[in-house]
């Protein structure tokens, strides 16, 4: 190991700035008979025939994309429909390995009806072998150098890019130039999932929208340091760290690397706490600061709050803020975590059914015990989850409201303290499309109108884009045939055309009893639909009004009144109400 340490500005730096995120590492150990050569330090050992062939062999390939294809929306954040979350990375050893994964990821994504969007890039064939520093080779534009296998391979994947993004990249020099900056272009604006590189990218690439890097590659020391660093770009709130999953066991070298960059306890400040951890709590060994883990705060927000819609008083209200911030804060870390992951899963299954258990585990990766450790954690119900969410929502909603009008002089609470957890919120938001499915699908299952409004409303006051549409939506299935609608599409189809009669006649209501210019009311409203808020700054607003003059003591009181209703109805019909 190299003995210098790295002076200047180093990422232990930078993460006590704020600057750069910590990272998550998971040795990801779950292919038992290729744990001796997953665990194979020796780089000439690794370049020997027949290890490489254990390393690429069919079934290890396979397991592996398995394992990334039901873990990649967790890992990225994108389990709730709609939402865009991260993209992710995947190093691999070889340009063989490459090809291989590529090749594997199509073939298990065939019958899915949303595949994972894949791409690769590499040119001369880099190996495992690196210098002492175990920097990463930088590969050139030069594709002269490529072997005839790798190139043909190559323009397989280039072709399947130009196919989906009706572009017109080749192999030869030129082509492959401007292939690898709309590649960058494309993985930065998150319409690539998922980049499979061999020694690529690896070095100086910035994207803050990519928070994964799946490795199966022998990286060392500065290598694995720039490698890992692809990841730990802050970005949001939701992005806590730069989550890296390995295929094969880095963990000292990963000790040895951070190492390199300050002394033992350097690991505690780039590498983020264990899954145990985050569940029981701890002291932050470099501040000082005691944290609560999960399954206190479970236990806090379930006894002081069973019933979140009883909630009244001001600081009652302040107090369930600040906690329910906590939970979802806590949360939003553990869902990079498979354990936590497991955890969720284990929800849905009867554990009274064999069959499923069975599968679950296998699916999971458990054994009995690991069963047993999960049973004996008691996470809250998605139905609570949802309730908690709408009351927050509902608390936040209500201290815009108040603090902007009569009550803010009576308020004895100071809420400086309290941060509304407002990208954590949006990475779990669902959309439209996703309730209006959810419409259909569970009136096949209930035929009970009231039971269907109920679990609507609870669905629609947990999100926070489509709280202003829940009138909108119940009305939709209080007063629609459902039964006779065929399939999904078909509800979704049937709502737009609902909602835009609606708008059509709750706009005509809102001129006439407002009394309203109604050719600037309509050019007005027309504007904030399209814009998706109402605005009253400029002259738009005092042109819809009715005649008064600006001097007369109602004129403002009027105005006022007549924006809130216009902000309201935008936000009822913002993106559902079509052309006025």
């Amino acid at each position: 190991m190299p003995s210098h340490k790295l002076h200047s500005y180093v990422i232990t730096d930078a993460i006590r700035d704020e600057k750069v995120l910590k990272f998550k590492v998971d040795y990801n150990d779950v292919r038992p008979q290729f744990k001796v050569i997953e665990t194979e330090q020796d780089e000439k050992k690794l370049s020997a025939a027949e290890n490489r062939q254990a390393l690429l062999h069919s079934d290890r390939i396979r397991e592996i994309t398995q394992y990334i294809l039901n873990n990649f929306r967790q890992k990225t954040h994108r389990l709730h429909a709609g939402n865009k979350g991260f993209n992710a990375m995947f190093a691999v050893s070889s340009v063989d390995a490459a090809k291989l994964y590529y090749e594997s990821f199509k073939d298990l994504q065939k019958k899915s009806d949303k595949p994972l969007r894949v791409a690769t890039i590499f040119s001369f064939a880099a190996n495992e072998e690196q210098d002492a520093v175990g920097d990463i080779q930088d590969e050139s534009f030069d594709v002269s150098a490529m072997n005839s296998s790798a190139k043909e391979f190559l323009s397989v994947a280039i072709a399947d890019y130009n196919a989906l993004f009706k572009t017109n990249f080749s192999v030869d020099s030129k082509g492959f130039q401007n292939y690898y900056r709309d590649l960058a272009k494309q993985v930065k604006a998150k319409e690539i999932d998922l980049m499979i590189v061999v020694g690529m990218f690896l070095t100086g690439f910035d994207a803050p929208t990519l928070n994964t890097l799946f490795v199966d590659k022998n990286l060392r020391y500065h290598g694995l340091m720039q490698a890992y660093s692809r990841t730990n770009r802050i970005f949001d709130a939701t992005k806590t760290f730069g989550n890296i999953v390995t295929f094969r066991d880095l963990e000292q070298a990963t000790i040895d690397a951070i190492t390199l960059f300050g002394d033992k306890n350097t690991k505690n400040v780039v590498l983020e706490k264990s899954y145990k951890e985050y569940m029981a709590g701890f002291t932050d060994v470099v501040t000082g600061e005691a944290r609560r883990g999960f399954v206190d705060v479970v236990k806090e927000l379930e006894t002081r709050f069973p019933d979140p819609a009883a909630i009244e008083k001001e600081a009652d209200r302040k107090a369930f803020a600040k906690l329910f911030g906590e939970y979802l804060r806590v949360e939003n870390l553990l869902q990079n975590y498979d354990e936590f992951a497991n955890l969720k899963a284990l929800q849905s299954i009867d554990l009274n059914d064999p069959a499923a258990v069975a599968e679950f585990k296998a699916r999971h990766y458990l054994s009995d015990e690991d069963l047993t450790t999960l049973q004996a954690i008691h996470i809250p119900s998605e139905r609570k989850i949802q309730d908690y969410r709408s009351t927050y929502n509902d608390v936040r909603d209500w201290l815009r409201r108040e603090k902007a009008g009569a009550e803010k002089d009576q308020s004895t609470l100071d809420w400086d303290d309290v941060v509304f957890e407002v990208d954590l919120l949006k990475s779990q938001e669902i959309n439209l499309d996703y309730i209006l499915e959810l419409i259909f699908e569970n009136n096949k299952k209930v035929k009970d109108k009231a039971a269907l409004v109920e679990d609507v409303r609870r669905v629609i006051r947990a999100s926070l884009g489509n709280r202003a549409k829940e009138s909108l939506l119940v009305d939709f299935i209080n007063q629609t045939n459902l039964d006779e609608i065929g399939d999904k599409a078909s509800v979704i189809d049937a709502f737009f055309i609902f909602a835009q009669a609606r708008q059509q006649q709750e706009a005509q209501e809102l001129i006439s009893t407002e009394n309203l210019n109604a050719d600037a009311a309509r050019r007005y409203i027309t504007t904030s639909l399209k814009r998706e808020f109402a605005s009253d700054s400029g002259t738009e607003l005092n042109a819809i009004l009715p005649r008064m003059s600006p001097l007369n003591p109602q004129y403002l009181s009027k105005k006022q009144s007549v924006f809130q209703k216009i902000a309201a109805f935008v936000e009822k019909f913002k993106g559902v109400g079509g052309q006025l």
